[in-house]
């Protein structure tokens, strides 16, 4: 027969694990509930913008309780670039901005790990719309544009953040350019160089992919087309010529440049790339380097750099 004092030993003893176990289950209970992708954004200082589209666009249950999703997440610095202030965000069409931002969303856990390496690997997003993702030494980009942040972790999936807002394709290269203003001398060319008997409207419209360095109406009138006019008294073998230079067979976003590149264009001939100072391109025939100034348009059939000169092969 036991002690009385090994008895009250073995009580005390039972009772203290008791008292750390509940102890310990108290502590579990007091760690707060991980948050929502929702609630992340709400919360973060510099999601100010993306919470704001996100209610305009009413998902904030959609990123609330769907399982399983990825965002990528552009800062308020990423909306004011690329236009989107608070009274811009208010006045856009709920439709618009759902699209916007489901262009932003996977729906499947995708780490930064576990993002497909490309280059330019095709994943559809919440929207249907493909996103085209590249990792590798440098980091992970998402159409061209880096992740800044990797990995925040969310109760329903994972966050990267991004210093860019990622615009969906509108149409294809031609019907893209059509839409801006300051492309309306190089859609005037192109349509000019379909008298040649071959129709580069056509081409550009293809399934392709296809990248487009796309001269601004200043760089044609710098170039000795003054005017829309000119354009049209043109030999259309010679912008034919002179077009094709401009375009890649192959989908090539501002990340997949390099310094000294020598891509061959559609026409045959190569162009040279440089970086240094920021991106340009330079003609065998240029006796200066043409500028990049808006990277990375993405189009249904491939992608669109603006440049501030004509290249000459």
């Amino acid at each position: 027969m036991k002690s009385t004092h090994h008895i009250k030993t073995f009580s005390y003893l039972v009772l203290v694990s008791a008292m750390l176990f509940i102890s310990s289950c108290n502590k579990d209970d007091d760690k707060p509930a991980p948050k929502n992708i929702t609630q992340i954004v709400v919360d973060g200082a510099d999601f100010s913008l993306l919470e704001t589209a996100v209610l305009t666009a009413q998902l904030e249950g959609v990123l609330a309780n769907t399982p399983n999703l990825t965002v990528f997440a552009p800062t308020n610095a990423a909306f004011l670039a690329a236009g989107y202030t608070e009274a811009v965000i208010k006045n856009t069409s709920k439709t618009a901005l759902q699209a916007l931002l489901q262009y932003h969303v996977l729906s499947s856990i995708v780490t930064s790990g576990n993002v497909p390496a490309g280059p330019n690997a095709e994943v559809a997003t919440l929207g249907g719309v493909k996103l085209f993702t590249t990792r590798g030494a440098n980091g992970v980009f998402i159409n061209g544009v880096k992740v800044t942040t990797a990995d925040v972790s969310a109760a329903n999936g994972v966050i990267h953040i991004i210093d860019r807002v990622l615009v969906p394709p509108a149409g294809n290269i031609v019907a893209t350019a059509q839409a801006v203003p300051t492309l309306s001398y190089l859609v005037a060319a192109v349509l000019r160089a379909d008298a040649s008997g071959t129709s580069i409207s056509g081409a550009l419209s293809a399934a392709g992919p296809l990248t487009v360095f796309a001269p601004t109406n200043q760089a044609f009138i710098d170039a000795g087309f003054p005017t829309i006019a000119a354009i049209n008294a043109a030999d259309p073998n010679t912008l034919k010529n002179i077009l094709l230079y401009h375009v890649i067979g192959a989908r090539v976003f501002s990340s997949d440049l390099t310094e000294g590149a020598q891509p061959t264009t559609v026409q045959g001939s190569k162009i040279t790339i440089k970086l240094a100072g920021g991106a340009k391109v330079r003609g065998n025939a240029n006796i200066a380097d043409a500028g990049i100034s808006i990277t990375d348009i993405v189009t249904t059939n491939g992608v669109v750099h603006v440049i501030d000169k004509v290249l000459i092969p």
